[in-house]
């Protein structure tokens, strides 16, 4: 019996790897040889404290890899074969609700569950992407990418995804737009790529003093400036670096801080747009709604990546028009899975990560 090497997750910062039997495929299903699955900063939480799921359970939920064996009608359904490279939506979608029928699965009304996340019922265990195979629900949703994509940069398509679904799609940047993007991880980055491609004219973004390399990358991309929110005044600089025109729209990616929203509210122009990404995990944040009114802000939160931004995101790692070998800082494998979580919180001496996959 064919078996696949997985990771689970049994507590906070452990995990055993197994060895789990190859499902059978029937005509609507498929089974995924896993080739990276990338890492973010939900992945940090459900690793350190456990998750909020029942355990054990395989992590991973930014998986890409090879079309390995897959039933008739799910060839027909998808538009793949064996042998193709795809990358795999997280929510198993019902594919019959309001916001399924609208092409928003993330919103499904009735998912069967989440890949790494969420378990659901399926012949296999083999539900996330820290194993060497995967195996996909007849529900699923998956996207064709080229397969000479160096594993590595293909592995970057979940972040590029939500920095055009943030920046693009919900905030709306055009050709000449100045845009401010609080916060330089990994998102921050994408969204510069991608307001950069979208035409923004001007662009700055915010990060600590230890976020140098990561600041140095987002330039690299086309920010025009970076503004060390831990060492000057972040709404100063920006009246400074615009003449006092403001920002067209502001991007808020920072984890749990506070003061970001209130920047963004301070630095974005009259009738401009705000774009909430950040989770603040259940921290009240104290507005002047009288400001969001007289300035007549729209103001937008952001969940996740949608199907369109997912694809957005695989046209621009196929044109081959960005450096996106500078966001590929780590690979690991099932075995240094823990370690690749550490890496990417920040919490190893001497590694400054960006993206970070696990390769099985």
């Amino acid at each position: 019996m064919r078996t696949a090497r997985a990771a689970l997750l049994t507590g906070p910062n452990t995990t055993r790897i197994e060895n789990i039997p190859l499902p059978e495929i029937g005509v609507d299903d498929a089974l995924l040889r896993v080739e990276a699955c990338g890492l973010c900063g939900s992945d940090i939480e459900q690793i350190t404290t456990g998750g909020r799921m029942p355990l054990p359970v395989i992590p991973g939920h930014e998986p890409l890899g090879i079309i390995e064996q897959i039933g008739p009608r799910a060839a027909e359904r998808w538009g793949v074969t064996t042998g193709d490279r795809v990358v795999v939506e997280v929510v198993v979608p019902c594919r019959e609700c309001r916001h399924c029928r609208d092409g928003l699965f993330t919103y499904c009304d009735r998912s069967i569950g989440a890949y790494g996340y969420r378990p659901f019922d399926a012949p296999s265990t083999l539900i996330g992407g820290w194993s060497e195979y995967m195996y996909l629900h007849p529900n699923s949703v998956v996207h064709k990418m080229d397969a000479t994509i160096p594993v590595a940069i293909a592995a970057t398509y979940n972040s590029l995804a939500a920095g055009i679904r943030w920046a693009v799609q919900l905030g709306g940047v055009k050709q000449g737009d100045t845009v401010v993007v609080l916060g330089a991880g990994q998102r921050g980055i994408a969204a510069v790529i991608a307001a950069r491609a979208a035409g923004a004219d001007r662009i700055f973004i915010t990060g600590l003093a230890r976020d140098s390399h990561k600041l140095a990358i987002a330039q690299a991309f086309g920010a025009e400036a970076a503004i060390l929110a831990d060492e000057e005044d972040v709404p100063g600089r920006v009246r400074e670096l615009t003449d006092e025109s403001l920002a067209d729209v502001v991007l808020d990616i920072t984890p749990m801080a506070a003061q970001p929203v209130r920047d963004a509210l301070e630095i974005v122009r009259g009738g401009g747009t705000i774009v909430l990404a950040g989770l603040k995990h259940g921290h009240a944040i104290e507005l002047v709604t009288d400001t969001l009114i007289q300035k007549g802000v729209t103001m937008v939160g952001a969940r996740g990546v949608e199907g369109s931004s997912i694809e957005a995101a695989i046209r621009l790692i196929e044109s081959g028009e960005y450096p996106l070998e500078l966001l590929t800082t780590h690979t690991f494998s099932l075995d240094d899975a823990v370690s690749a979580v550490a890496v990417l919180a920040g919490d190893v001496p001497g590694e400054t990560a960006i993206n970070v996959a696990i390769v099985p």
